[in-house]
């Protein structure tokens, strides 16, 4: 079976900013199919849980009351890409709209809520080398690709 990085808040585990998660039962139908890899690049990086948001402003990641979080954003996704390689990881599930895990949709750097397309900084870093993202919006499609492949 193949290794899939997956963001931890969407396996119920307690890492968003909010020190909440966002459990979905879909995503652990994958333990069928694949090895479960639980990764939270924004804990990994140093931030706390919880923590003041943060999103992409321009081409730092600052917080809602205005640190500077790209270091931390930076070194997170260093980590997970690391974890992904060790782990020969083709495909990563990411919590779509974070400014770290975010795939496909982000929040638009005002924080007022508004999303635009685009993808966080772990994101961003695991396509670049060649590891197949999907947002937790797309465990269809994931799932069918496994089945169809594995």
């Amino acid at each position: 079976m193949p290794n899939i990085l997956i963001s931890a808040c969407l396996l119920g585990i307690n890492c968003r900013y909010d020190g909440k998660n966002c459990l979905n039962e879909k995503v652990l139908k994958l333990r069928e199919y694949a090895n479960i890899i639980p990764i939270c690049p924004e804990q990994m990086g140093g931030l706390s849980t919880p923590r003041v948001p943060g999103e992409i402003v321009g081409n730092k990641i600052l917080s809602k009351s205005g640190d500077n979080l790209t270091d931390n954003y930076n070194n997170g996704a260093n980590i997970a890409l690391k974890i992904a390689q060790i782990n020969n990881c083709k495909y990563a599930l990411l919590k779509q709209k974070s400014p770290s895990c975010g795939c496909g949709l982000i929040y638009d750097g005002s924080f007022s809520g508004k999303l635009i397309g685009g993808d966080g900084n772990t994101t961003k870093l695991l396509k670049e080398n060649g590891i197949m993202c999907f947002n937790d919006e797309e465990i269809e499609k994931l799932l069918k690709l496994l089945i169809d492949k594995y």
